[in-house]
């Protein structure tokens, strides 16, 4: 667990009014001016535009911060080096009801937070849905292979360590009321671990998180880089498990889930 932070959120959400929630947009970003040119004009193009993009600028030595600025981005400075900080920085900015978050080398299509919002109102237990990534600039044949290996062995591997299926970081959205809930238990100060893991262990057992396949966007195949890359993500994932198995075994997890849903919490 970690301390609390200042807050740069307002206390009152954004709201299009009639009960249609707000809907702000989180890209945490560090030196990737080009990537995130085209996220934000796709973020523009979407058929349920944003109510506003936050583009949490960590520590960029580029362009980074002028870009987004450019594109109507609210630019929030996160100077702590690391997604963790970076990703919870933005999250505390946000002021719409909904929160999304995406990279900055992030490829939405065009009804990406319109499907986001439908599978996150399809039941009220639901407060955060995340969906996959696929790979772009690659033989079609091997990005379609590599995407699902790498995105199934992902959600296959988190699922069992959390008992409920994990976020995404590429391509998720939850409530802000829930961000609101478990912010202060996210380890929000601690850059070796993997942030959307790591907010996926506050869920509660009588809360949801939803997996939608069909929900992707396109990103980067850097992801898919070896050598000291890959086992710097392999150290952060048992980072992560290590952090909050301590708090909850994974069998206490299982249990106290199961448990639930044999008492009629939900299916």
């Amino acid at each position: 667990m970690t301390e609390s932070r200042d807050r740069t959120g307002p206390d009152h959400p954004l709201r299009e009014g009639h009960g249609v929630p707000g809907v702000s947009v989180v890209v945490p970003a560090r030196d990737d001016a080009v990537h995130l040119a085209r996220c934000l004009r796709l973020l523009a193009a979407q058929t349920r535009p944003p109510d506003e993009v936050v583009v949490v600028d960590n520590a960029s030595s580029d362009s980074t911060a002028e870009v987004a600025r450019a594109a109507g981005a609210r630019v929030v400075p996160e100077p702590v080096r690391g997604i963790p900080p970076a990703a919870a920085t933005g999250y505390d900015a946000a002021r719409g009801d909904v929160v999304v978050r995406c990279d900055a080398d992030s490829v939405p299509g065009p009804e990406w937070i319109a499907g986001l919002l439908a599978a996150l109102g399809s039941r009220p237990d639901v407060v955060a849905v995340a969906g996959p990534g696929r790979f772009l600039g690659l033989p079609p044949g091997l990005g379609r292979l590599l995407s699902a290996l790498y995105i199934g062995l992902y959600v296959l591997t988190t699922s069992a360590a959390l008992a409920h299926p994990p976020l995404f970081g590429t391509n998720m959205a939850m409530r802000r009321s829930w961000w609101l809930e478990v912010r202060d238990g996210v380890h929000r100060h601690d850059p070796e671990l993997h942030d959307d893991f790591d907010l996926s262990f506050r869920l509660a057992p009588g809360d949801r998180i939803l997996f939608r396949p069909r929900l992707s966007v396109g990103m980067s195949p850097r992801a898919l880089r070896g050598g000291r890359p890959a086992v710097r993500r392999l150290a952060r994932a048992f980072r992560t498990i290590g952090l909050n198995w301590a708090d909850e075994r994974p069998w206490e997890r299982w249990q106290a889930r199961l448990g639930h849903r044999l008492r009629g919490g939900g299916a």
